[in-house]
């Protein structure tokens, strides 16, 4: 019982994403509540800035060298990586992989993993803030030299971006450590720092399962063309290989930077999260498949959670191994 206690996100993630992709066609009218989704991320932000110290996003940003390499790995070295190795995969994967690459980092779950690892996860919503402020431009540009192709979308637009950060980031936040400032409520949000994360997670599933149940709707139509048993064994090999090779490669070049433990976990996770909702978009701008995509979103979310829980449990005092 106490495995199955400990191991609680771990299991009902593997339910969600089952129930998303078996119930996609009954569930769909939930992917179409466009106010459900921003209202999870937004709730998510909140729940993870409220028992943030506003000392430790003001240190962030006075010392932004660990989300600025989490930047690097994230919009720059997984990129690059997937660029010369999507010749590996074949009938359009490849393409998509490349989509998948140049998208930023996850809006909430980098930051609700990077705690769950005890990191420093002030760092890692810097690292949000950053990466999605500036893909309108990156994403595109990375794009045009991976694929050759054009990508004309409203959702990339600086004016559409500015807004969807200002209301699903920047206000939560700002909401949150406002409600700091009431010593009762600091006091709370420290004390329930534990429930409160539980409640971030809850959120996390919740999206996930609408992930779920988009990208299963999708699926179909690739399936006989991409996702034939050898193809599919390959996508996952390689989708796995850079993510993994992203997130302790992250960790390893922080570490070779002397960087803290907690900041360490922070480059880790944040660079190599991937956001699905923005590689959706683009994929439907480029007419490519999805498949790439869900299966870093799934793969990224079932295997940070076991690296996450793992590295807290073994967490050195010296710095991250």
């Amino acid at each position: 019982m106490k495995r199955i206690a400990r191991n609680w996100f771990l299991l009902s993630l593997v339910g969600v994403l089952y129930l998303g992709f078996a119930g996609s066609n009954w569930l769909d009218p939930l992917t179409r509540l466009g106010w459900l989704q921003s209202a999870l991320t937004a709730s998510v932000l909140f729940l993870t800035a409220l028992p943030l110290p506003a000392a430790d996003l003001v240190r962030s940003i006075r010392e932004p060298a660990p989300a600025l390499l989490a930047c690097a790995v994230n919009m720059v070295l997984v990129p690059l990586a997937a660029w010369s190795i999507s010749p590996l995969l074949t009938d359009g994967s490849g393409i998509g992989l490349c989509v998948t690459a140049a998208v930023p980092c996850t809006l909430a779950s980098a930051a609700v993993w990077t705690r769950r690892a005890g990191g420093n996860d002030a760092a890692a919503i810097l690292v949000t803030l950053l990466t999605n402020a500036t893909c309108f431009l990156v994403t595109p540009l990375w794009l045009s030299v991976m694929t050759g192709r054009a990508v004309q979308s409203p959702a990339l637009q600086f004016a559409s971006m500015s807004q969807t950060l200002a209301l699903l980031v920047v206000l939560p936040m700002v909401a949150a450590q406002t409600m700091r400032f009431f010593p009762r409520v600091s006091a709370g949000a420290d004390a329930l720092r534990a429930p409160l994360a539980v409640l971030a997670q809850l959120g996390i599933l919740l999206m996930v399962l609408l992930g779920a149940i988009h990208s299963g709707r999708g699926m179909d139509a690739d399936w006989e063309a991409t996702a034939f048993f050898r193809g599919f064994i390959v996508l996952l090999l390689v989708v796995l290989g850079l993510h993994l090779a992203a997130l302790f490669g992250g960790i390893r070049l922080a570490a070779m930077l002397r960087m803290s433990p907690r900041d360490q976990l922070a480059v880790g996770f944040a660079g190599s999260q991937k956001t699905l909702m923005v590689g959706v978009v683009i994929a439907i701008s480029l007419r490519v498949t999805i498949l790439p995509m869900v299966v870093w979103q799934v793969l990224q979310l079932v295997a940070d959670t076991v690296i996450a829980d793992r590295l807290r449990l073994q967490e050195p005092q010296g710095g991250c191994r």
